[in-house]
Protein backbone atom coordinates (compact mmCIF):
# COMPACT_ATOMS: atom_id res chain seq x y z
CA UNK A 1 0.00 0.00 0.00
CA UNK A 2 1.37 3.39 -1.02
CA UNK A 3 1.69 6.30 1.43
CA UNK A 4 -1.11 8.04 -0.45
CA UNK A 5 -3.43 5.06 0.13
CA UNK A 6 -2.50 4.92 3.81
CA UNK A 7 -3.28 8.61 4.20
CA UNK A 8 -6.62 8.15 2.42
CA UNK A 9 -7.62 5.23 4.66
CA UNK A 10 -6.59 7.15 7.78
CA UNK A 11 -8.56 10.19 6.68
CA UNK A 12 -11.62 8.03 5.93
CA UNK A 13 -11.39 6.40 9.37
CA UNK A 14 -11.18 9.80 11.02
CA UNK A 15 -14.24 10.99 9.10
CA UNK A 16 -16.20 7.87 10.10
CA UNK A 17 -15.18 8.41 13.69
CA UNK A 18 -16.45 11.98 13.54
CA UNK A 19 -19.74 10.78 12.03
CA UNK A 20 -20.31 8.43 14.96
CA UNK A 21 -23.05 10.03 17.12
CA UNK A 22 -21.62 8.56 20.32
CA UNK A 23 -18.23 10.07 19.50
CA UNK A 24 -19.85 13.43 18.85
CA UNK A 25 -21.67 13.27 22.17
CA UNK A 26 -18.74 11.82 24.09
CA UNK A 27 -15.46 12.80 22.38
CA UNK A 28 -13.43 10.86 24.93
CA UNK A 29 -14.85 7.61 23.52
CA UNK A 30 -12.68 8.11 20.45
CA UNK A 31 -9.59 7.68 22.60
CA UNK A 32 -10.71 4.40 24.17
CA UNK A 33 -9.64 1.12 22.61
CA UNK A 34 -12.36 -1.48 23.01
CA UNK A 35 -11.67 -5.09 22.13
CA UNK A 36 -14.00 -7.15 19.98
CA UNK A 37 -14.67 -9.39 22.97
CA UNK A 38 -15.80 -6.41 25.01
CA UNK A 39 -17.91 -5.09 22.14
CA UNK A 40 -19.62 -8.45 21.66
CA UNK A 41 -20.30 -8.92 25.35
CA UNK A 42 -21.48 -5.32 25.74
CA UNK A 43 -23.70 -5.74 22.69
CA UNK A 44 -25.23 -8.90 24.12
CA UNK A 45 -25.62 -7.22 27.50
CA UNK A 46 -27.33 -4.20 26.00
CA UNK A 47 -29.77 -6.41 24.11
CA UNK A 48 -30.39 -8.58 27.17
CA UNK A 49 -30.83 -5.59 29.49
CA UNK A 50 -33.14 -3.83 27.04
CA UNK A 51 -35.27 -6.90 26.38
CA UNK A 52 -35.32 -7.77 30.09
CA UNK A 53 -36.32 -4.22 31.02
CA UNK A 54 -39.12 -4.17 28.46
CA UNK A 55 -40.16 -7.68 29.48
CA UNK A 56 -40.17 -6.70 33.16
CA UNK A 57 -42.14 -3.49 32.62
CA UNK A 58 -44.72 -5.18 30.42
CA UNK A 59 -44.82 -8.27 32.62
CA UNK A 60 -45.28 -6.30 35.84
CA UNK A 61 -47.98 -4.21 34.17
CA UNK A 62 -49.75 -7.33 32.93
CA UNK A 63 -49.50 -8.96 36.35
CA UNK A 64 -50.91 -5.88 38.06
CA UNK A 65 -53.70 -5.55 35.51
CA UNK A 66 -54.43 -9.26 35.72
CA UNK A 67 -54.60 -9.26 39.51
CA UNK A 68 -56.76 -6.12 39.51
CA UNK A 69 -59.09 -7.44 36.82
CA UNK A 70 -59.30 -10.76 38.67
CA UNK A 71 -60.20 -8.93 41.88
CA UNK A 72 -62.80 -6.83 40.08
CA UNK A 73 -64.26 -9.89 38.41
CA UNK A 74 -64.43 -11.60 41.80
CA UNK A 75 -66.26 -8.72 43.48
CA UNK A 76 -68.59 -8.53 40.48
CA UNK A 77 -69.46 -12.19 41.02
CA UNK A 78 -69.62 -11.59 44.76
CA UNK A 79 -72.10 -8.78 44.15
CA UNK A 80 -74.24 -11.14 42.10
CA UNK A 81 -74.18 -13.62 44.98
CA UNK A 82 -74.99 -10.86 47.48
CA UNK A 83 -77.91 -9.72 45.34
CA UNK A 84 -79.27 -13.26 45.28
CA UNK A 85 -79.01 -13.48 49.07
CA UNK A 86 -80.76 -10.12 49.39
CA UNK A 87 -83.48 -11.14 46.95
CA UNK A 88 -83.70 -14.48 48.75
CA UNK A 89 -84.63 -12.63 51.93
CA UNK A 90 -87.21 -10.65 49.97
CA UNK A 91 -88.59 -13.87 48.51
CA UNK A 92 -88.73 -15.38 52.00
CA UNK A 93 -90.83 -12.46 53.26
CA UNK A 94 -92.99 -12.67 50.13
CA UNK A 95 -93.67 -16.36 50.76
CA UNK A 96 -94.37 -15.85 54.47
CA UNK A 97 -96.89 -13.07 53.84
CA UNK A 98 -98.46 -14.77 50.82
CA UNK A 99 -98.89 -18.14 52.56
CA UNK A 100 -100.12 -16.57 55.80
CA UNK A 101 -102.74 -14.58 53.89
CA UNK A 102 -104.15 -17.90 52.64
CA UNK A 103 -104.42 -19.52 56.06
CA UNK A 104 -107.97 -20.57 56.90
CA UNK A 105 -107.61 -19.64 60.54
CA UNK A 106 -106.61 -16.08 59.67
CA UNK A 107 -109.33 -15.76 57.02
CA UNK A 108 -112.05 -17.12 59.27
CA UNK A 109 -110.96 -14.93 62.22
CA UNK A 110 -111.12 -11.83 60.00
CA UNK A 111 -114.56 -12.78 58.71
CA UNK A 112 -115.96 -13.06 62.26
CA UNK A 113 -113.86 -10.03 63.36
CA UNK A 114 -112.07 -12.02 66.08
CA UNK A 115 -109.15 -9.61 66.61
CA UNK A 116 -107.56 -11.66 69.40
CA UNK A 117 -107.34 -14.73 67.21
CA UNK A 118 -106.00 -12.71 64.29
CA UNK A 119 -103.34 -11.19 66.57
CA UNK A 120 -102.40 -14.62 67.89
CA UNK A 121 -101.98 -15.99 64.37
CA UNK A 122 -99.87 -13.00 63.35
CA UNK A 123 -97.67 -13.24 66.44
CA UNK A 124 -97.14 -16.96 65.91
CA UNK A 125 -96.15 -16.49 62.28
CA UNK A 126 -93.86 -13.56 63.13
CA UNK A 127 -91.93 -15.58 65.68
CA UNK A 128 -91.78 -18.65 63.49
CA UNK A 129 -90.69 -16.77 60.34
CA UNK A 130 -88.39 -14.38 62.24
CA UNK A 131 -89.76 -11.20 60.76
CA UNK A 132 -90.12 -7.85 62.52
CA UNK A 133 -93.80 -7.07 61.99
CA UNK A 134 -96.96 -8.56 60.54
CA UNK A 135 -100.18 -6.54 60.17
CA UNK A 136 -103.69 -7.25 58.87
CA UNK A 137 -106.01 -4.56 57.49
CA UNK A 138 -109.58 -4.44 56.25
CA UNK A 139 -110.44 -3.91 52.56
CA UNK A 140 -109.96 -0.15 53.00
CA UNK A 141 -106.51 -0.30 54.59
CA UNK A 142 -107.49 0.23 58.23
CA UNK A 143 -105.45 -1.87 60.64
CA UNK A 144 -107.31 -4.76 62.23
CA UNK A 145 -104.45 -6.42 64.12
CA UNK A 146 -100.69 -6.05 64.72
CA UNK A 147 -98.20 -8.63 65.89
CA UNK A 148 -95.70 -6.17 67.37
CA UNK A 149 -98.09 -3.58 68.86
CA UNK A 150 -101.45 -5.34 69.45
CA UNK A 151 -103.07 -2.40 71.25
CA UNK A 152 -102.71 0.00 68.32
CA UNK A 153 -105.38 -0.68 65.70
CA UNK A 154 -107.69 1.35 63.49
CA UNK A 155 -105.08 3.55 61.83
CA UNK A 156 -105.15 3.75 58.04
CA UNK A 157 -102.23 2.22 56.14
CA UNK A 158 -103.81 2.72 52.75
CA UNK A 159 -101.38 5.53 51.96
CA UNK A 160 -98.45 3.10 52.13
CA UNK A 161 -97.26 2.50 48.57
CA UNK A 162 -97.08 -1.28 48.82
CA UNK A 163 -100.40 -1.63 50.67
CA UNK A 164 -101.99 0.82 48.25
CA UNK A 165 -100.77 -1.24 45.28
CA UNK A 166 -102.24 -4.43 46.77
CA UNK A 167 -105.55 -2.69 47.51
CA UNK A 168 -105.78 -1.57 43.91
CA UNK A 169 -104.32 -4.60 42.16
CA UNK A 170 -105.25 -7.39 44.60
CA UNK A 171 -101.97 -9.26 44.08
CA UNK A 172 -99.00 -10.07 46.30
CA UNK A 173 -96.15 -7.54 46.10
CA UNK A 174 -92.71 -7.51 47.74
CA UNK A 175 -90.19 -4.66 47.56
CA UNK A 176 -87.73 -2.57 49.51
CA UNK A 177 -89.22 0.58 50.98
CA UNK A 178 -88.46 3.49 53.28
CA UNK A 179 -90.74 3.89 56.31
CA UNK A 180 -90.94 7.01 58.43
CA UNK A 181 -90.03 6.76 62.09
CA UNK A 182 -93.60 7.39 63.28
CA UNK A 183 -94.90 4.55 61.12
CA UNK A 184 -92.22 2.25 62.51
CA UNK A 185 -93.24 3.27 66.00
CA UNK A 186 -96.77 2.11 65.21
CA UNK A 187 -95.48 -1.35 64.34
CA UNK A 188 -93.16 -1.45 67.37
CA UNK A 189 -91.42 1.23 69.44
CA UNK A 190 -88.31 -0.94 69.36
CA UNK A 191 -88.21 -0.71 65.56
CA UNK A 192 -88.37 3.10 65.69
CA UNK A 193 -85.52 3.15 68.17
CA UNK A 194 -83.54 0.67 66.09
CA UNK A 195 -83.95 2.76 62.95
CA UNK A 196 -82.52 5.89 64.58
CA UNK A 197 -78.85 6.25 63.56
CA UNK A 198 -76.54 9.20 64.18
CA UNK A 199 -74.06 10.15 61.47
CA UNK A 200 -70.36 9.54 62.04
CA UNK A 201 -67.84 11.75 60.29
CA UNK A 202 -66.36 9.77 57.42
CA UNK A 203 -63.43 10.63 55.21
CA UNK A 204 -64.29 11.40 51.58
CA UNK A 205 -68.05 11.41 52.27
CA UNK A 206 -70.25 14.17 50.85
CA UNK A 207 -71.36 17.08 52.99
CA UNK A 208 -74.83 16.81 54.53
CA UNK A 209 -76.73 19.15 56.79
CA UNK A 210 -78.44 16.27 58.58
CA UNK A 211 -76.74 14.69 61.55
CA UNK A 212 -79.00 11.66 62.01
CA UNK A 213 -81.39 9.32 60.24
CA UNK A 214 -84.72 8.36 61.83
CA UNK A 215 -86.54 6.61 59.00
CA UNK A 216 -85.95 2.96 58.30
CA UNK A 217 -85.42 0.81 55.24
CA UNK A 218 -87.42 -2.40 55.19
CA UNK A 219 -87.98 -5.38 52.97
CA UNK A 220 -91.75 -5.45 52.88
CA UNK A 221 -94.39 -7.66 51.33
CA UNK A 222 -98.19 -7.36 51.16
CA UNK A 223 -100.81 -9.87 49.99
CA UNK A 224 -104.57 -9.77 49.52
CA UNK A 225 -106.83 -11.80 51.84
CA UNK A 226 -109.91 -13.52 50.42
CA UNK A 227 -112.79 -15.27 52.22
CA UNK A 228 -114.10 -18.69 51.36
CA UNK A 229 -116.26 -17.26 48.60
CA UNK A 230 -113.35 -15.40 47.02
CA UNK A 231 -114.34 -11.93 48.16
CA UNK A 232 -111.53 -9.48 48.99
CA UNK A 233 -111.65 -8.90 52.74
CA UNK A 234 -108.31 -7.28 53.58
CA UNK A 235 -104.55 -6.99 53.22
CA UNK A 236 -101.78 -8.72 55.13
CA UNK A 237 -98.38 -6.99 55.12
CA UNK A 238 -95.16 -7.67 56.95
CA UNK A 239 -91.47 -7.12 56.70
CA UNK A 240 -88.00 -6.90 58.17
CA UNK A 241 -86.26 -3.69 59.20
CA UNK A 242 -82.76 -3.57 57.71
CA UNK A 243 -81.40 -0.92 60.08
CA UNK A 244 -78.98 -2.67 62.47
CA UNK A 245 -80.15 -6.03 61.12
CA UNK A 246 -76.99 -7.98 60.28
CA UNK A 247 -78.53 -11.21 59.07
CA UNK A 248 -78.17 -10.48 55.35
CA UNK A 249 -74.68 -8.93 55.45
CA UNK A 250 -73.32 -11.65 57.73
CA UNK A 251 -74.85 -14.34 55.54
CA UNK A 252 -73.15 -12.75 52.52
CA UNK A 253 -69.86 -12.67 54.39
CA UNK A 254 -70.17 -16.26 55.53
CA UNK A 255 -71.41 -17.63 52.21
CA UNK A 256 -69.21 -15.68 49.83
CA UNK A 257 -66.07 -15.05 51.89
CA UNK A 258 -66.32 -17.88 54.44
CA UNK A 259 -65.38 -15.47 57.26
CA UNK A 260 -61.72 -15.60 56.17
CA UNK A 261 -59.40 -13.03 57.73
CA UNK A 262 -56.19 -11.54 56.36
CA UNK A 263 -53.80 -9.87 58.78
CA UNK A 264 -56.55 -9.66 61.40
CA UNK A 265 -58.94 -8.03 58.94
CA UNK A 266 -61.94 -9.55 57.22
CA UNK A 267 -61.09 -10.43 53.64
CA UNK A 268 -64.62 -9.69 52.48
CA UNK A 269 -67.27 -7.30 53.76
CA UNK A 270 -70.86 -6.47 52.88
CA UNK A 271 -73.03 -3.45 53.58
CA UNK A 272 -76.56 -2.21 53.02
CA UNK A 273 -76.83 1.57 52.66
CA UNK A 274 -79.90 3.71 53.17
CA UNK A 275 -79.11 6.50 50.75
CA UNK A 276 -75.41 7.04 51.63
CA UNK A 277 -75.67 5.83 55.26
CA UNK A 278 -74.47 2.45 56.48
CA UNK A 279 -77.43 0.87 58.25
CA UNK A 280 -76.27 -2.76 58.10
CA UNK A 281 -72.65 -3.79 57.72
CA UNK A 282 -69.82 -5.99 58.87
CA UNK A 283 -67.21 -3.35 58.07
CA UNK A 284 -65.43 -2.59 61.33
CA UNK A 285 -64.25 0.62 62.97
CA UNK A 286 -60.83 0.94 64.57
CA UNK A 287 -62.30 -0.23 67.88
CA UNK A 288 -63.78 -3.35 66.26
CA UNK A 289 -67.40 -2.19 66.34
CA UNK A 290 -69.58 -2.26 63.25
CA UNK A 291 -69.32 0.93 61.23
CA UNK A 292 -73.00 1.83 61.55
CA UNK A 293 -73.49 5.55 60.91
CA UNK A 294 -70.52 5.95 58.58
CA UNK A 295 -71.23 6.97 55.01
CA UNK A 296 -70.13 6.10 51.51
CA UNK A 297 -67.60 8.27 49.68
CA UNK A 298 -68.90 11.11 47.55
CA UNK A 299 -67.41 9.62 44.39
CA UNK A 300 -69.31 6.37 44.86
CA UNK A 301 -72.47 8.24 45.86
CA UNK A 302 -72.46 10.26 42.64
CA UNK A 303 -71.92 7.14 40.57
CA UNK A 304 -74.50 4.87 42.22
CA UNK A 305 -77.16 7.10 43.79
CA UNK A 306 -77.08 10.09 41.44
CA UNK A 307 -76.32 8.34 38.14
CA UNK A 308 -77.81 4.97 39.04
CA UNK A 309 -74.82 3.05 37.69
CA UNK A 310 -72.86 0.25 39.39
CA UNK A 311 -69.41 0.98 40.77
CA UNK A 312 -66.73 -1.68 40.45
CA UNK A 313 -63.37 -0.29 41.45
CA UNK A 314 -61.18 0.40 44.44
CA UNK A 315 -62.76 2.61 47.08
CA UNK A 316 -61.94 3.87 50.55
CA UNK A 317 -64.17 2.06 53.05
CA UNK A 318 -64.16 3.60 56.55
CA UNK A 319 -60.44 3.10 57.25
CA UNK A 320 -59.04 0.84 54.53
CA UNK A 321 -58.95 0.50 50.77
CA UNK A 322 -61.11 -2.24 49.25
CA UNK A 323 -61.78 -3.60 45.78
CA UNK A 324 -65.48 -2.89 45.83
CA UNK A 325 -68.72 -3.38 43.98
CA UNK A 326 -71.75 -1.17 44.59
CA UNK A 327 -75.16 -1.28 42.96
CA UNK A 328 -78.33 0.71 43.67
CA UNK A 329 -81.23 -0.67 45.69
CA UNK A 330 -84.57 0.45 44.21
CA UNK A 331 -88.09 0.56 45.56
CA UNK A 332 -91.18 -0.74 43.78
CA UNK A 333 -91.30 2.37 41.58
CA UNK A 334 -87.63 2.02 40.55
CA UNK A 335 -86.49 4.91 42.71
CA UNK A 336 -82.99 4.55 44.17
CA UNK A 337 -83.22 4.45 47.95
CA UNK A 338 -80.03 2.65 48.93
CA UNK A 339 -76.93 0.73 47.95
CA UNK A 340 -75.87 -2.90 48.18
CA UNK A 341 -72.11 -3.26 48.63
CA UNK A 342 -69.54 -6.03 48.72
CA UNK A 343 -65.78 -5.63 48.83
CA UNK A 344 -62.55 -7.51 49.30
CA UNK A 345 -59.55 -6.14 51.16
CA UNK A 346 -57.20 -4.51 48.66
CA UNK A 347 -54.13 -5.23 50.77
CA UNK A 348 -54.48 -8.94 50.07
CA UNK A 349 -54.33 -8.35 46.33
CA UNK A 350 -51.54 -5.80 46.71
CA UNK A 351 -49.53 -8.47 48.50
CA UNK A 352 -50.40 -10.95 45.75
CA UNK A 353 -49.25 -8.37 43.20
CA UNK A 354 -46.07 -7.76 45.14
CA UNK A 355 -45.27 -11.46 45.49
CA UNK A 356 -46.08 -12.12 41.84
CA UNK A 357 -44.01 -9.13 40.76
CA UNK A 358 -41.04 -10.19 42.90
CA UNK A 359 -41.30 -13.74 41.60
CA UNK A 360 -41.50 -12.49 38.04
CA UNK A 361 -38.59 -10.11 38.57
CA UNK A 362 -36.57 -12.90 40.16
CA UNK A 363 -37.21 -15.17 37.19
CA UNK A 364 -36.36 -12.33 34.80
CA UNK A 365 -33.13 -11.49 36.63
CA UNK A 366 -32.15 -15.16 36.78
CA UNK A 367 -32.91 -15.50 33.08
CA UNK A 368 -30.86 -12.38 32.36
CA UNK A 369 -27.91 -13.72 34.34
CA UNK A 370 -28.10 -17.05 32.54
CA UNK A 371 -28.33 -15.18 29.23
CA UNK A 372 -25.27 -13.12 30.19
CA UNK A 373 -23.27 -16.26 30.94
CA UNK A 374 -24.43 -17.84 27.69
CA UNK A 375 -23.57 -14.63 25.81
CA UNK A 376 -20.08 -14.70 27.32
CA UNK A 377 -19.62 -18.33 26.28
CA UNK A 378 -20.98 -17.55 22.82
CA UNK A 379 -18.69 -14.53 22.49
CA UNK A 380 -15.70 -16.63 23.46
CA UNK A 381 -16.69 -19.32 20.95
CA UNK A 382 -16.80 -16.62 18.27
CA UNK A 383 -13.56 -14.99 19.38
CA UNK A 384 -11.52 -18.20 19.69
CA UNK A 385 -11.18 -18.52 15.88
CA UNK A 386 -10.47 -14.78 15.74
CA UNK A 387 -7.62 -15.25 18.22
CA UNK A 388 -6.25 -18.03 16.00
CA UNK A 389 -6.39 -15.69 13.02
CA UNK A 390 -4.62 -12.95 15.00
CA UNK A 391 -1.85 -15.36 16.06
CA UNK A 392 -1.42 -16.60 12.50
CA UNK A 393 -1.34 -13.00 11.23
CA UNK A 394 1.46 -12.21 13.67
CA UNK A 395 3.44 -15.21 12.40
CA UNK A 396 2.98 -14.03 8.82
CA UNK A 397 4.02 -10.52 9.84
CA UNK A 398 7.17 -11.99 11.42
CA UNK A 399 8.03 -13.78 8.18
CA UNK A 400 6.54 -17.23 8.64
CA UNK A 401 4.54 -17.42 5.42
CA UNK A 402 3.82 -21.10 6.00
CA UNK A 403 1.46 -20.27 8.91
CA UNK A 404 -1.99 -21.84 8.47
CA UNK A 405 -5.26 -21.64 10.41
CA UNK A 406 -7.45 -24.69 10.95
CA UNK A 407 -11.03 -23.53 11.73
CA UNK A 408 -14.04 -25.78 11.21
CA UNK A 409 -17.11 -23.76 12.18
CA UNK A 410 -19.08 -23.97 8.92
CA UNK A 411 -19.70 -20.24 8.94
CA UNK A 412 -18.14 -16.95 7.87
CA UNK A 413 -15.21 -17.48 10.23
CA UNK A 414 -14.28 -20.69 8.43
CA UNK A 415 -14.57 -18.82 5.13
CA UNK A 416 -12.31 -16.10 6.54
CA UNK A 417 -9.81 -18.73 7.70
CA UNK A 418 -9.80 -20.38 4.27
CA UNK A 419 -9.29 -16.97 2.69
CA UNK A 420 -6.43 -16.29 5.09
CA UNK A 421 -4.81 -19.61 4.20
CA UNK A 422 -5.19 -18.78 0.51
CA UNK A 423 -3.67 -15.37 1.12
CA UNK A 424 -0.78 -16.93 3.05
CA UNK A 425 -0.15 -19.40 0.22
CA UNK A 426 -0.28 -16.57 -2.33
CA UNK A 427 2.16 -14.52 -0.27
CA UNK A 428 4.49 -17.51 0.02
CA UNK A 429 4.37 -18.08 -3.75
CA UNK A 430 4.91 -14.39 -4.46
CA UNK A 431 7.77 -14.31 -1.96
CA UNK A 432 9.47 -17.19 -3.77
CA UNK A 433 8.96 -15.46 -7.11
CA UNK A 434 10.31 -12.24 -5.65
CA UNK A 435 13.38 -14.07 -4.34
CA UNK A 436 14.03 -15.60 -7.76
CA UNK A 437 13.56 -12.22 -9.43
CA UNK A 438 15.84 -10.54 -6.89
CA UNK A 439 18.51 -13.20 -7.36
CA UNK A 440 18.34 -12.72 -11.12
CA UNK A 441 18.56 -8.97 -10.80
CA UNK A 442 21.49 -9.25 -8.39
CA UNK A 443 23.32 -11.48 -10.85
CA UNK A 444 22.64 -9.01 -13.65
CA UNK A 445 23.78 -6.16 -11.44
CA UNK A 446 26.98 -8.00 -10.60
CA UNK A 447 27.56 -8.73 -14.29
CA UNK A 448 26.98 -5.10 -15.14
CA UNK A 449 29.30 -4.07 -12.34
CA UNK A 450 32.01 -6.36 -13.73
CA UNK A 451 31.43 -5.03 -17.23
CA UNK A 452 31.59 -1.49 -15.88
CA UNK A 453 34.77 -2.21 -13.97
CA UNK A 454 36.29 -3.89 -17.04
CA UNK A 455 35.23 -0.96 -19.18
CA UNK A 456 36.79 1.44 -16.70
CA UNK A 457 40.03 -0.54 -16.76
CA UNK A 458 40.03 -0.63 -20.56
CA UNK A 459 39.22 3.05 -20.72
CA UNK A 460 42.03 3.79 -18.31
CA UNK A 461 44.43 1.68 -20.39
CA UNK A 462 43.28 3.34 -23.60
CA UNK A 463 43.51 6.82 -22.18
CA UNK A 464 47.37 6.89 -22.20
CA UNK A 465 47.83 5.73 -25.85
CA UNK A 466 45.18 8.15 -27.00
CA UNK A 467 46.89 10.94 -25.10
CA UNK A 468 50.11 10.04 -26.88
CA UNK A 469 48.37 10.01 -30.27
CA UNK A 470 46.87 13.44 -29.65
CA UNK A 471 50.17 14.83 -28.44
CA UNK A 472 52.18 13.52 -31.39
CA UNK A 473 49.48 14.64 -33.81
CA UNK A 474 49.70 18.18 -32.52
CA UNK A 475 53.50 18.04 -32.56
CA UNK A 476 53.43 17.04 -36.23
CA UNK A 477 50.98 19.82 -36.99
CA UNK A 478 53.25 22.32 -35.31
CA UNK A 479 56.21 21.08 -37.29
CA UNK A 480 56.69 23.43 -40.25
CA UNK A 481 58.04 20.63 -42.34
CA UNK A 482 54.51 19.26 -42.77
CA UNK A 483 53.22 21.62 -45.38
CA UNK A 484 51.40 19.11 -47.54
CA UNK A 485 47.64 19.94 -47.26
CA UNK A 486 46.55 16.33 -47.43
CA UNK A 487 48.97 15.32 -44.75
CA UNK A 488 47.97 18.26 -42.60
CA UNK A 489 44.27 17.40 -43.06
CA UNK A 490 44.93 13.80 -42.04
CA UNK A 491 46.82 14.87 -38.94
CA UNK A 492 43.99 17.21 -37.91
CA UNK A 493 41.55 14.38 -38.48
CA UNK A 494 43.66 12.05 -36.32
CA UNK A 495 43.89 14.67 -33.55
CA UNK A 496 40.14 15.38 -33.62
CA UNK A 497 39.14 11.70 -33.52
CA UNK A 498 41.68 11.04 -30.79
CA UNK A 499 40.23 13.91 -28.73
CA UNK A 500 36.79 12.48 -29.28
CA UNK A 501 37.89 9.05 -28.05
CA UNK A 502 39.59 10.73 -25.09
CA UNK A 503 36.36 12.54 -24.15
CA UNK A 504 34.38 9.29 -24.39
CA UNK A 505 36.87 7.52 -22.18
CA UNK A 506 36.82 10.38 -19.67
CA UNK A 507 33.00 10.21 -19.62
CA UNK A 508 33.14 6.47 -18.95
CA UNK A 509 35.65 7.02 -16.19
CA UNK A 510 33.49 9.73 -14.63
CA UNK A 511 30.40 7.49 -14.86
CA UNK A 512 32.09 4.47 -13.32
CA UNK A 513 33.74 6.43 -10.51
CA UNK A 514 31.98 5.82 -7.10
CA UNK A 515 30.98 9.10 -5.55
CA UNK A 516 28.65 10.17 -2.77
CA UNK A 517 25.41 11.79 -3.98
CA UNK A 518 25.80 15.54 -3.89
CA UNK A 519 22.56 17.48 -4.30
CA UNK A 520 23.19 20.94 -5.81
CA UNK A 521 21.18 23.41 -7.79
CA UNK A 522 21.81 23.07 -11.52
CA UNK A 523 20.48 24.07 -14.89
CA UNK A 524 18.40 21.18 -16.16
CA UNK A 525 18.90 22.25 -19.77
CA UNK A 526 22.66 22.06 -19.44
CA UNK A 527 22.46 18.59 -17.88
CA UNK A 528 20.21 17.36 -20.67
CA UNK A 529 22.47 18.86 -23.32
CA UNK A 530 25.50 17.15 -21.80
CA UNK A 531 23.69 13.82 -21.72
CA UNK A 532 22.62 14.24 -25.33
CA UNK A 533 26.10 15.26 -26.41
CA UNK A 534 27.61 12.25 -24.59
CA UNK A 535 25.09 9.95 -26.22
CA UNK A 536 25.80 11.35 -29.67
CA UNK A 537 29.58 10.91 -29.48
Amino acid sequence: MTPQNIMAVTKSAEQNLKKNPLTRLFPWLGNIRITISTKLILGYLLVIVFISAVFMVIGVRLINDLVLSEAQEKVRNDLNAAREIYLGQQTHIYDVVNLTAKRFCLRDALVVENREQVTAVLLSVQQEAEIDFLVATDPYGYVVARSGNPDLVGDNQGYDEIVQAVLSQERTIAATALIANEDLAKESPLLAEKAHIEFIDTDLARDREETEETSGMVIKAAAPIYDSTGDFIGVLYGGVLLNRNYEIVDKIKQTVYENIKYKDQDVGTATIFQDDLRISTNVRNEDGSRAIGTRVSEEVYNQVIVKGEPWIDRAYVVNSWYITAYEPIRDMYDRIIGILYVGVLEQKYLDIQRRSTLTFLGISVAGSLISMVMSYVLAQSILKPVYKLVAASKEVAEGNLEAKVDIRTNDELQYLADTFNSMSAALQKRDEQLKEFTTQKVMESERLALVGQLSANIAHELNNPLQGIVTFAYLLLEDNSCEDPNTRYSLEKIAGQANRCRDIIRGLLDFSRQRRPDKTHCNVNEVLNECAAFQCR
